[in-house]
């Protein structure tokens, strides 16, 4: 009997402050530019795509597509997105 799966959606675990910015720090500790607009595009799903989108004014089909591992959004909706997550970037000296 085959094992039933199914594919791991990590915004299914992102259901706390902490555990979306240990998410987005692990991202952006990476660096791969493509792998922090996925894990926005995680955080958003897990805080409701259409209300990300209601909050920064864009598209919910333009918001999936930019935040997605293939999409590359432009800056200014990264910031967009990261004030009505309510998330808010800041610089250190790299260690």
């Amino acid at each position: 009997m085959p094992v039933a799966t199914r594919p791991w959606d990590a915004s299914e675990h992102l259901d706390s402050a902490e555990a979306i910015a240990a998410y987005l720090d692990a991202a952006m500790e990476d660096g791969d530019p493509a792998l922090i607009a996925a894990a926005l595009g995680d955080v958003a799903r897990a805080r409701g795509m259409t209300q990300i989108a209601k909050d920064t004014g864009l598209a919910r089909e333009s918001l999936y597509r930019a935040l997605s591992a293939d999409g590359n959004p432009e800056f200014s909706t990264v910031l967009k997105v990261l004030k009505a997550m309510g998330i808010r970037l800041s610089a250190a000296p790299a260690a």
